[in-house]
């Protein structure tokens, strides 16, 4: 996995197919939805057809057993389980991440499963409630065997937010795209494929991946566990 500084230098360089997780993957996804739909690649798979990002509960497809366990884990991490309380499960929810893992949101670009850590283990910190309003599960995918397209599982969630400082509580529409891996052994214990990219998108809008943007997004992921202190063994 490349460092921080390597990423930059990278970013504007065609895919490598060794690296999935890197901002060129942010590219393809791009491409994957459109705005005029009938653009869309033939063997797209991380994206619904249309641009709706409201939640359908009742039309969420079923996971596997081990699939679902990761959406379950990552939708308590959202909801505030990243804590260093007794009894969280913060720490165990985090082993869904590969231990060379991305994260990449409006806000944070993260590129080890301890940095993502220090991004959810601010939530508890500055949001005073995280309540999930509706999940609706709209692909789970399978790596291909002759490109370079990895496994995912894609989801659509509403979110009411609420900061500490502020008495407004704010209904966000996520659009979650999680690509897989096989778990190596520096994983550690935890289920069989992990998470190796986690692109979060709100209200149907995506973000900036250069510039002074991108610059902003991957300091805040490299110096937020200073002051959110994740476990180290993370």
């Amino acid at each position: 996995m490349p460092s921080a500084s390597e990423l930059r230098q990278m970013a504007h360089q065609p895919l490598n197919p060794s690296i999935p997780q890197t901002y060129e993957l942010r590219e393809r996804q791009e491409q994957e939805q459109p705005v005029n739909s009938d653009s869309r690649p033939s063997d797209a798979t991380k994206a619904p057809l249309n641009e709706d990002y409201e939640p359908n509960s009742s039309a969420s497809i079923e996971l596997s057993p081990e699939r679902q366990h990761i959406v379950d884990s990552i939708v308590r991490l959202y909801s505030g389980s990243g804590t260093n309380d007794e009894g969280s499960t913060g720490a165990q929810d985090m082993m869904v991440y590969a231990k060379k893992s991305v994260y990449d949101d409006i806000a944070s670009y993260c590129d080890t499963r301890f940095k993502i850590a220090g991004q959810w283990y601010g939530i508890p910190v500055v949001m005073k409630s995280s309540t999930t309003k509706g999940i609706e599960v709209v692909s789970s995918t399978q790596a291909s065997a002759n490109s370079d397209i990895p496994a995912s599982i894609a989801f659509k969630m509403k979110r009411a937010w609420t900061p500490r400082l502020s008495p407004k509580t704010f209904d966000v529409n996520h659009f979650v795209t999680l690509s897989l891996e096989k778990a190596a052994e520096e994983d550690g214990d935890g289920p069989s494929e992990r998470i190796k990219y986690h692109k979060d998108m709100w209200n149907e809008k995506d973000y900036s991946h250069g510039g002074l943007g991108k610059l902003l997004k991957t300091i805040n992921g490299d110096t937020a566990t200073v002051m959110t202190r994740p476990p180290k063994d993370l």
